[in-house]
């Protein structure tokens, strides 16, 4: 790591004396060694001011249980990897001020390049001014030109009051590379501190934020303007805290306990992540145990047989997945879907799946969401998408309707049906209605779908299609003294037989192959063996499409 601290005759200097001293005076500086070369009073100064810096951070951050930006860089990267840009950028090095308020360079984290940007809120508060937007926009465009990664570390007062429109302008500047970079670098935001007003959608636009329970904030208008602008008095962290934005909003993907876990989850997303859109994902040694292959095995016992009995989703996808390692994305919000990332023999994939413990596995608005998002991250950046389907529909009824679950709705359609990378679908157990077409069918592009011989795939369930199809045939039967309830039974036994079962669709071809439930692993896997040669196709010349947003 190159730092001025590590300079070779600051180090020299520090060994015969104290820098307090040495740096008031040229020629004790240049009499400590006089066999080197002189050492030179700028360079003794800047690195007083550096150290100094970081000792008035570490005062002002530690006393609110916050780290400072360099302690937060170096548990984000690997140990000495990080090349700073620019350290005295926008300071006074002869007036005593070390730098701006946003620290900037490169690192690795797990060996691979990344680029990083922390804000410093011992510098004003870590407000944005011209300067620390001209860093930020600098290493932006170099990530750009790179290829690689760009992580966030936001802990700011927002823009620079007194810096005015100059300031706003900046933010315009790191929308705009935002958005080039969107879907071309993965882009990772760790709030850290409070996120306010427009800088609130410098994170909004990146692919992942990264929140934490104590002292994280995002919100556009803070308490006092709330207060001011409606009389609601509400606290900073029950207006926009890290529990808020990930369990209501959705705008965190993940809340972390602590600053420390913040980051170690930004790191294990990484490992998943190739460095651009033009890589493919790292891969990994995997050799399959005797342990694994019986866990794979043990996948049937998790799911019951009867159909309105709920189950752990995660418990499936453990035995599926390598080593069990499932790392989930707003795992807090929207729970009725599972999406997350994880490796199947050795390789990165993204899995999507309904939760049958929450709501019966149910599509609403916020999980139609969450799955989007989720499959245009990974068609973004070359991960194969794994479904795993056992959902009884859409939620039904007024309030999904007015908050506009056809238009939401359609976002996993849309997702879906443009994604380009391998795909492949196993229906567990129920795939009714429109559910079962957004749920990665083969219709709506899925490569290889495969269910399980207890799977029911129809447009609606047999009880609730036997109560509309013979409604009539339940008010004559009552007329005539008939047991209904018999011929209710007996009707919805035929309608299971007849429709709700797979083989409509494998006969159809939407099934490519009925497997046994301790199959699914080794489907999944000769699959993906399959369709690691699947290449993207460009068939038309239009400039994008218009996602329903």
């Amino acid at each position: 790591m190159t730092d001025i601290m590590n300079s070779p005759i600051v180090k020299q200097v520090m060994k015969q004396g104290d820098l307090d001293e040495i740096a008031t005076s040229v020629d004790a500086a240049s009499s400590v060694q006089p066999q080197l070369q002189p050492v030179r009073a700028a360079v003794v100064q800047a690195a007083k001011l550096a150290r100094d810096a970081e000792a008035k951070a570490r005062d002002r951050q530690h006393a609110k249980g916050k780290m400072t930006a360099r302690e937060r860089l170096n548990l984000l990267l690997d140990t000495g990897s990080f090349e700073e840009i620019g350290r005295f950028r926008g300071g006074d090095i002869n007036g005593g001020r070390a730098g701006s308020a946003v620290i900037t360079g490169f690192g690795t984290v797990y060996g691979r390049k990344v680029a990083v940007y922390a804000q410093d809120f011992s510098v004003r508060g870590g407000t944005l001014g011209a300067e620390e937007g001209r860093k930020i926009c600098h290493l932006m465009d170099m990530a750009i030109s790179l290829k690689v990664p760009i992580i966030a570390i936001v802990d700011s007062g927002g823009a620079r009051i007194q810096e005015g429109v100059a300031a706003l302008t900046q933010y315009g500047h790191i929308f705009r590379r935002t958005c080039e970079a969107s879907g071309f670098v993965p882009q990772i935001s760790l709030i850290l501190g409070p996120c306010a007003g427009g800088a609130v959608y410098c994170p909004a636009l990146t692919d992942l934020i990264i929140m934490t329970r104590e002292n994280s904030n995002m919100f556009v208008t803070g308490p006092d303007v709330v207060k001011a602008a409606t009389g609601e008095t509400i606290s900073m962290t029950d207006l926009g805290g890290g529990v808020v934005h990930a369990t209501r909003s959705g705008v965190a993907h993940y809340l972390g306990e602590d600053e420390a876990d913040a980051i170690d989850y930004a790191r294990t997303v990484l490992a998943y992540l190739p460095s651009s859109s033009d890589a493919e994902p790292p891969v990994y040694a995997y050799a399959a145990t005797r342990s694994e292959r019986d866990v794979a095995g043990r996948i049937a016992s998790i799911v019951p047989d009867n159909d309105r009995q709920p189950y752990d989703m995660l418990d499936v996808i453990r035995c599926i997945v390598d080593y069990g390692e499932f790392v989930q994305v707003h795992e807090l919000f929207a729970s009725s879907a599972v999406v997350g990332f994880a490796c199947i023999d050795g390789h990165p994939v993204g899995v999507v799946a309904n939760q049958p413990n929450v709501r019966a596995g149910i599509l609403d608005v916020d999980a139609s969401e969450k799955i989007a998002r989720f499959v245009r991250l990974c068609d973004a950046f070359n991960l194969p998408v794994v479904t795993l389907v056992d959902t009884p529909g859409y939620k039904p009824g007024a309030e999904q309707e007015h908050a506009g679950i056809i238009r939401r709705g359609a976002k996993v359609i849309y997702a879906y049906a443009n994604a380009q990378v391998p795909m492949v679908t196993v229906v567990l157990r129920k795939a009714f209605g429109g559910a079962y077409i957004v749920m990665g069918s083969k219709a709506i592009g899925a490569d290889m779908n495969f269910a399980w011989p207890s799977s029911q795939i129809a447009v609606l369930g047999a009880t609730g299609a036997v109560n509309i199809i013979h409604r009539k045939d339940f008010v004559k039967a009552k007329e005539a003294g008939q047991d209904v309830d018999a011929l209710r039974a007996k009707l919805t036994a035929e309608y299971e037989r007849t429709i709700v079962n797979a083989n409509l669709s494998l006969e159809m071809g939407e099934i490519d192959a009925m497997i046994d439930p301790e199959q699914t692993r080794e489907a999944i896997v000769e699959s993906l063996k399959l369709l690691a040669g699947k290449r993207r196709v460009r068939r038309t010349d239009k400039h994008h499409g218009n996602q329903p947003l």
